[in-house]
C-alpha cells in the first residue's frame, strides 16, 4: 500500500484551512508530490516543474484556458462600453415595488448567469439603488442576489465559466482512476444530484416571495451615516463596473451575452453534426463542448471589438482593456495550472491504487454523504468552490470507483459541497463582492446566511444518504 500517495492531498486540505488560500497550497502540494516522487534536491524541484507544465500541455485544459481568458475579456469589455452600468440605470428607472425588484433579480439571471461574480456585480448595484423602496434589509437583499449566483451557475451546462473547469475535473479524476468516461456528460448527468445548489434556490424563492419575517434582520454595515437615506440611494461607484464616467449602454451588455450563447449552441450542433457525425439533440452532446465554447467567445469577442472600434472607441484602448479583463481571470488560470500539476502527481504517485486499497469497506450507500460532510467542510474553510471540486473530486471519483457507487450521485455530491462553501463562506469571493457593493460586513453577512445554507445542505445529506436506498 503506497499510502506516501496521500501526502500531497493532506498537505493541500491542511494548508489551505491553515492559510485560507488554495493556490500557494496547491503549490506547496505539488511540490510535496515532487519530492516524493524524487526525493534528490534538484529532481524532485525538476519534477514538480514537469507535473504543471504537463497539465498545462494538455490539449483540452489549454482549451479551458483560453475560454477563461478570453470570457474575461469580454466581460471588461462589456464593462468598459457601459454595458453593466446601463442595464443597472435601465432597471431602476422602471422597478418601483419590492415584488418588481425581486422579480428582475430572478429574471436577470437570464442575462448574466455567465460566472456568479459578474452576476453579482450586475444585480446587486440595482437593488442596491431600490433600498428604500424595498422593505428589506442588506443582508436580506444579498441573500436573494446570492441564491441565484453560485447555486444556480453550477446546474447551467452551457456558456458559463464554471462548465468547462468542472468537465475537465471529472476528466482528470476518471483518468486517475482509470475509469472511462466522457467529462462533460457526466457533468449533465450530476446536475439533477446537486442537491444543495437545487434546495438553496427553493429555499431563496420561499424566503423572497412567501416568507413574512416577524421581525427585522438588523444590518451588519460598514460604517453608520448621517444621512443613510441619501447615502442608500447611490449606487454609482459602489464597483469598478457602474463609476459614474462609464456611459450607460444595456444593449453593450445583452447582445454579446445572448451572441455568447446562441453561438455556443450553434458551434455544438454543427460539431456534432460535422465531426461527431450525429443528428437531432444527440448532436448537442458531444465530445467537442469545449471547442464550441472556445469558438464562441471568440467569435463574440472579435466581432465586439469590430463594433466598439466603429462606435468611436480607439482600437489601442480596446486592445488595453482586453488584456486587462483577461488577466483578471489569471488567479483562476494559476490555480487550474497547479489543480492539473496535481493530477499529474496523482498518477505518477499511484493515488487511485492505494484510493481502491484502503477504502474499499465503505458502504457504496455512504460514499455520496461522507463526501459532501468532507467537501462542506472544507470549501467553507477555504472558501472556494473551484478549489474544493480539484481538491475533492479525484478522491470522490476514486472512492466511488472501488465502493461501486453511482459516479453521477458522487460527483453531484462534490459539486454541491463547493457550492455551499461559495454561498455561506465569510472567505468567498461572492460573499466578499455583495458585502462590498452593499456595504455589509463580510463576516456578520455570512453568519447571516450560514442558517439557510446549513438547512439546506442538511435536507441535501438525508437526500444522499436516501437516494441509493431508493434507487
Amino acid at each position: 500500500m503506497n499510502w506516501i500517495s496521500i501526502i500531497p492531498f493532506l498537505v493541500v486540505v491542511a494548508a489551505a484551512i491553515w492559510t485560507k488560500q488554495v493556490i500557494p497550497s496547491l503549490l506547496l502540494a505539488v511540490i510535496v508530490a515532487g519530492f516524493l516522487a524524487d526525493p534528490h534536491w534538484l529532481s524532485g524541484m525538476t519534477t514538480s516543474l514537469g507535473f504543471v507544465i504537463e497539465g498545462l500541455t494538455d490539449r483540452n485544459n489549454l482549451k479551458i484556458i483560453v475560454f477563461l481568458y478570453g470570457f474575461s475579456a469580454l466581460i471588461g469589455l462589456i464593462r468598459i462600453s457601459g454595458g453593466i452600468k446601463g442595464f443597472v440605470q435601465s432597471a431602476t428607472k422602471r422597478i418601483q415595488t419590492k415584488r418588481g425588484a425581486l422579480i428582475l433579480t430572478y429574471i436577470s439571471a437570464i442575462g448574466t448567469f455567465s460566472a456568479p461574480s459578474f452576476r453579482i456585480v450586475t444585480i446587486a448595484p440595482v437593488m442596491k439603488a431600490m433600498i428604500r423602496k424595498v422593505p428589506m434589509s442588506k443582508q436580506e437583499l444579498g441573500f436573494v442576489i446570492e441564491t441565484t449566483a453560485s447555486p444556480l451557475i453550477v446546474l447551467i451546462p452551457v456558456a458559463t465559466a464554471f462548465v468547462g473547469y468542472m468537465s475537465s475535473v471529472i476528466e482528470l479524476s476518471l483518468s486517475q482512476a482509470n475509469v472511462e468516461g466522457d467529462g462533460y456528460s457526466l457533468f449533465l448527468s450530476s446536475i439533477p444530484f446537486n442537491f444543495f445548489a437545487i434546495i438553496m434556490i427553493l429555499v431563496g424563492i420561499y424566503l423572497s416571495f412567501f416568507h413574512r419575517n416577524k421581525k427585522s434582520a438588523t444590518d451588519a454595515e460598514q460604517s453608520k451615516s448621517d444621512n443613510k437615506e441619501e447615502e442608500d440611494d447611490k449606487w454609482e461607484d459602489c464597483h469598478e463596473a457602474v463609476r459614474k464616467e462609464l456611459p450607460a449602454k444595456p444593449w453593450n451588455l445583452l447582445v454579446p451575452l445572448a451572441l455568447v450563447i446562441s453561438l455556443t449552441f450553434f458551434f455544438m450542433y454543427t460539431l456534432g453534426v460535422v465531426k461527431g457525425e450525429k443528428s437531432g439533440f444527440q448532436a448537442l452532446i458531444n465530445d467537442y463542448v469545449l471547442d464550441a465554447m472556445v469558438l464562441a467567445v471568440a467569435a463574440t469577442l472579435i466581432g465586439f471589438v469590430l463594433y466598439l472600434k466603429w462606435s468611436g472607441h480607439a482600437l489601442r484602448t480596446l486592445m488595453n482593456e482586453t488584456v486587462a479583463g483577461g488577466n483578471e481571470m489569471m488567479n483562476v488560470i494559476l490555480l487550474l495550472a497547479f489543480v492539473w500539476g496535481l493530477s499529474q502527481a496523482s498518477e505518477t504517485l499511484h493515488f487511485s491504487d492505494t484510493i481502491a486499497s484502503s477504502l474499499n469497506w465503505i458502504p457504496p450507500a455512504y460514499v455520496a454523504g461522507i463526501v459532501f460532510i468532507i467537501g462542506c467542510l472544507l470549501s467553507y474553510f477555504i472558501g472556494s468552490s473551484w478549489g474544493t471540486w480539484g481538491i475533492l473530486m479525484p478522491v470522490g471519483v476514486s472512492i466511488a470507483t472501488v465502493s461501486g457507487s453511482d459516479l453521477s450521485i458522487v460527483i453531484g455530491a462534490v459539486f454541491a459541497s463547493g457550492a455551499f462553501g461559495a454561498f455561506s463562506s465569510p472567505l468567498s469571493d461572492n460573499t466578499n463582492t455583495t458585502a462590498g457593493i452593499l456595504g455589509l460586513n463580510a463576516v456578520s453577512y455570512a453568519k447571516f446566511k450560514l442558517k439557510p445554507a446549513l438547512i439546506s445542505a442538511g435536507v441535501a445529506l438525508v437526500l444522499y444518504i436516501a437516494l441509493p436506498f431508493i434507487l
